[in-house]
């Protein structure tokens, strides 16, 4: 009479331990970043308990609104808007080139892949109010400075972004092509650009989005739209102005990805 014996899957082997003290030193890390006794941010606790009223009062302004102001911020708020939408436009028709030179795939020739690569680098390291502060220093006060900033700011990220995808994807397609006799030029108009729109495209959408919350903040320095306002509201202390402003803004982020949502149903 055969025996048999019943086989069972071992435990799998647990890292509470490790778990643990991954947690603990990444707490650790944290506590020390705030102690100013050895370099760290200084936190002031003490002093969010004794002015709390402060900002329990101006949290009360921001919930009334004033109604009356909405006609002043309809101008700035559609030229926000148009300089989004021009922003975003401009940067989707710079970054096919740019991402197919900054793309290994696309562009075999390496100095000047590399020489893409690090001058996106570059305008992906500064921020955009710096961008913003210096054309409005260039170019004067006024939606110009506020859309060039925008340009390089989706610059940086699609081209990032989609030419990391390109790189990390299985082009057999590519390699049909050059076994064809077919040139880099051809190769990437036939096979690599029809494989690449929809990353663009997706792209294309999600700076669409950004450009709107960015913009509002670009006029804060002088780069027109409605942030411009903003700024003046809240010196004034014109709370509910300002609430008008952050509701607004709030309504067109809401509305620009519902409709970017839209389109990437249908694009991608």
């Amino acid at each position: 009479m055969s025996e048999y014996r019943e086989l069972r899957v071992p435990p799998r082997p647990t890292r509470r331990l490790r778990t643990a003290g991954i947690i603990a030193a990444f707490a650790a890390f944290t506590v020390a970043t705030c102690l100013p006794a050895i370099g760290g941010v200084q936190l002031d606790f003490g002093s969010i308990v004794e002015n709390w009223r402060n900002g329990a009062q101006t949290g009360a302004q921001l919930l009334q609104p004033n109604w009356a102001f909405v006609p002043r911020t309809i101008g700035p708020m559609l030229e926000t808007v148009q300089m989004a939408i021009a922003g975003a436009f401009a940067a989707a028709v710079l970054s096919v080139p740019l991402t197919l030179w900054a793309a290994r795939p696309t562009n075999p020739n390496g100095p000047t892949r590399r020489i893409v690569r690090a001058v996106i680098n570059v305008v992906r390291a500064v921020p955009d109010l710096v961008y913003a502060t210096i054309l409005v220093a260039m170019v004067g006060v006024g939606a110009l400075p506020g859309v060039l900033t925008l340009v390089l700011f989706d610059i940086g990220i699609i081209v990032k972004l989609v030419s990391e995808a390109i790189d990390s994807a299985d082009h057999p397609y590519m390699e049909a092509g050059r076994a064809a006799g077919g040139t880099q030029a051809q190769i990437n108009r036939l096979t690599a650009l029809p494989q690449a729109w929809p990353l663009f495209a997706n792209q294309w959408l999600y700076t669409l989005e950004l450009n709107i919350r960015i913009s509002a903040i670009l006029g804060i320095v002088g780069a027109g739209g409605v942030g411009r306002l903003l700024d003046e509201r809240r010196a004034f202390y014109a709370y509910g102005d300002v609430a008008i402003v952050i509701i607004e803004i709030l309504v067109v982020v809401i509305a620009i990805e519902l409709f970017s949502n839209f389109l990437r149903r249908r694009l991608v």
